[in-house]
């Protein structure tokens, strides 16, 4: 578990760097949709609700959000 929160904190700061390629960026938003754990339910709405953010990384976030609702979790 521990070890999850730790990977779940990197990929919520990588996801958050603006400064980083569009395409970590993004891989990141992926990662945090396939762990699909309450917390990177969070996570992924914290983005989603970021009007800093491009809207393509806004939509990813919300459709892996989504991904993550319909399982149940």
């Amino acid at each position: 578990m521990q070890e999850q929160t730790s990977e779940l904190k990197k990929l919520a700061a990588i996801a958050a760097d603006l400064e980083l390629p569009a395409e970590l960026r993004t891989n990141a938003i992926e990662q945090l949709g396939r762990i699909g754990s309450h917390e990177a339910l969070l996570v992924l709405l914290d983005i989603v609700a970021s009007e800093k953010r491009v809207l393509k990384e806004r939509d990813l976030a919300l459709k892996q959000a989504r991904g993550i609702i319909k399982a149940g979790h």
